[in-house]
């Protein structure tokens, strides 16, 4: 198993000679992460392991089990834990047996992309994941998971990562932040303030999870006012913890603000368990606008994923429960749900606002136009189903036209999958290098602007963006 130096690339020679001198120029710039799902327990223990290759590598991976679930290996035959507990298989050697014997259905998928990199430079693999290599391959893997070298710190360390930022409940107590560091260690780990659990009247266990962040916070909340009081306080806390951003994942994009008194009446009645039909979504579209009010006051970038219709499939949802590869893209649009956030913050020096959507026909239609001229707007890279080699040159040539380069916020890698961030910034450092070859093979920018630019995607516009 190789990988080819041109992955990527242009077959067209000249482009592809220029795209090979960009890809020198930014493959070994520091990695920033400023977006992602990796568990910070990772890195609180020095000694932390990983367990085996399948707990590493496949359980916790939902790129991994959806595609062999749409080919009809259960849920549980991949260790997949229930909700009520029930049985699934727990012979690690079986499930890894079962992911070598489906590795061709990764083939020509940013999956397999990103789990081959992964296999040959993270672990020294040379022999392609099959039926009759599945065991050779578990003991290889394993055998290197003991070692010193591949404890989270390490691997941190050894792939160039300059920060790291995690998703955090609202009601998190940052224990793992907290205990990283009051180790010493250097590596940047930072938390991101996600409050969905809280503002989405219709999340699982609303009610507990208000709980969960008065217990947070030690203050009873009787009312709305004393919720955003609530948020406000969790919010300086992550700061404190070095925290830079926030992240807010809806449906929609709409932020039309309710008058405080309707906003009150819509949440204590919540608080009683007696929402009505249509409180959420209003309800939600009142927070955004007033959690991009909250960004603006404490500088906290605001991180915006709109379009996905969560746990689709309601059966593997109440069995398995959310999080297990069925949340599906649906259409979106920004140019009116934004306008009353973007009326009154748009143009505010202290916000910062990154936009992500999975409907890739608003790239050029609201989000491009919309990015060039609102000061407050970023616009996130190609997010979840279009983090591939084609969805990052469909999102550039669909933006940048319009916003230019400057109005981007770099890349993120988005992932729980820790040993796969190297392989997903590469992919993205060589499709931009290849992006912008084109672009000089056609005359319309020098090299100087080519090596500028693909500094500036492939670093720098992240750490501006928030604010590292």
């Amino acid at each position: 198993m190789l990988l080819h130096p041109d992955r990527c690339f242009s077959p067209e020679p000249a482009r592809r000679g220029i795209a090979r001198q960009l890809y020198s120029q930014v493959k070994c710039l520091s990695l920033v992460c400023p977006h992602g799902h990796v568990d910070p327990a990772l890195f609180s223990d020095p000694d932390y392991r990983f367990g085996s290759p399948t707990e590493l590598l496949l359980i916790p991976d939902h790129y991994v089990f959806r595609m062999l679930y749409s080919q009809g290996v259960a849920l549980e035959a991949q260790g997949i834990p229930r909700r009520d507990g029930g049985p699934t298989e727990s012979d690690h050697r079986k499930i890894w047996q079962v992911f070598c014997e489906h590795f061709s259905l990764f083939a020509g998928t940013p999956s397999g992309q990103w789990l081959t990199q992964e296999l040959v430079e993270v672990f020294g693999v040379t022999e392609k994941p099959s039926a009759v290599s599945a065991m050779r391959l578990y003991d290889e893997i394993a055998a290197k998971l003991e070692t010193s070298a591949f404890r989270p710190r390490a691997l941190f360390e050894q792939f160039n990562i300059e920060a790291l930022c995690t998703t955090d409940a609202a009601s998190d107590l940052l224990g793992h932040h907290r205990r990283i560091r009051d180790s010493g260690w250097k590596g940047k780990i930072l938390p991101t303030f996600r409050p969905d659990a809280v503002v989405n009247l219709e999340a699982l266990s609303w009610r507990g999870n208000i709980t969960a962040l008065e217990s947070a916070s030690g203050i009873e909340i009787t009312s709305y006012a004393v919720f955003l009081e609530v948020l406000r306080n969790r919010r300086a806390f992550f700061k404190s913890l070095g925290a830079t951003a926030t992240d807010h994942a809806a449906v929609t994009a709409d932020t039309t603000p309710l008058r405080e008194s309707e906003a009150s009446v819509i949440f204590e009645r919540a608080l009683q368990g007696k929402s009505a039909p249509g409180d959420a979504p209003r309800f939600m579209a009142h927070m955004l606008f007033t959690l991009a009010g909250m960004s603006a006051e404490d500088g906290l970038t605001m991180q915006l994923h709109i379009g996905s219709y969560r746990n689709h499939n309601r059966s593997v949802f109440e069995k398995f429960g959310a999080d297990k590869g069925a949340d599906i893209p649906v259409a979106g649009e920004f140019t009116r749900n934004l306008l009353p956030l973007l009326s009154a913050f748009g143009s505010d020096p202290r916000l910062s606002l990154v936009l992500f959507t999975l409907d890739e026909s608003l790239y050029s239609r609201e989000m491009a136009p919309l990015a060039g001229h609102y000061p407050a707007l970023r616009l996130g890279p190609p997010w979840w189903f279009f983090d591939s080699r084609l969805g990052m040159r469909r999102f550039l040539d669909s933006v940048v036209e319009t916003a230019g380069i400057w109005n981007l916020a770099g890349f993120n890698d988005d992932t729980r999958a820790f040993c796969s961030i190297p392989a997903r910034h590469d992919v993205w450092r060589r499709v931009v290098s290849d992006w912008l070859a084109g672009l000089m093979v056609e005359h319309l920018i020098d090299e100087e602007e080519a090596v500028s630019m693909a500094e500036a995607l492939c670093y720098s516009l992240a750490k501006t963006a928030y604010r590292l």
